[in-house]
């Protein structure tokens, strides 16, 4: 189980500096002028996202893994609390990640109506979310 333990850590650490970057790409995109810059913004982005989407599969896997090694028995499940408020959190953290696929569409079509104050503040979700999710797992307060 300590494996899997180690293997969801490392995938969830690796999934959030995605997630931790591609808004920064975002400011970027909509600080830019169209033009060479641009594309080479947008080519990060989706190289960023992409990879990305490959390290949050295994996190979601390998948490799920942990869980039922952890909680299930005969009478089956039985989830504390303090995880049902987790796996909610983990259900926002992958709305915000396909939350970013959409926007990075949007550059791509040339559509963004939004300017790098939004994208600034729309950085700061994964931090909160993070936030709350080591809280709960560590202090397991319910």
């Amino acid at each position: 189980m300590l494996w899997i333990k180690a293997l969801h850590i490392v995938f969830v650490t690796s999934w959030f500096a995605g997630l931790f970057y591609l808004p920064r790409i975002f400011v970027n995109l909509a600080l830019e002028t169209p033009g060479s810059t641009t594309e080479r913004l947008l080519l990060m982005g989706r190289k960023l996202y992409r990879f990305t989407t490959m390290l949050a599969v295994p996190a979601v896997v390998f948490g799920l893994v942990l869980a039922w090694m952890q909680y299930s028995g005969p009478e089956g499940m039985k989830l504390p609390g303090w995880l049902h408020a987790k796996l909610l959190f983990v259900v926002l953290v992958l709305g915000y990640h396909h939350a970013c696929g959409s926007l990075l569409k949007k550059f791509e079509r040339g559509v963004n109506q939004r300017g790098h104050v939004f994208y600034r503040w729309f950085n700061e979700v994964p931090v909160l979310l993070l936030l709350v999710i080591v809280i709960l797992v560590v202090v397991k307060p319910f």
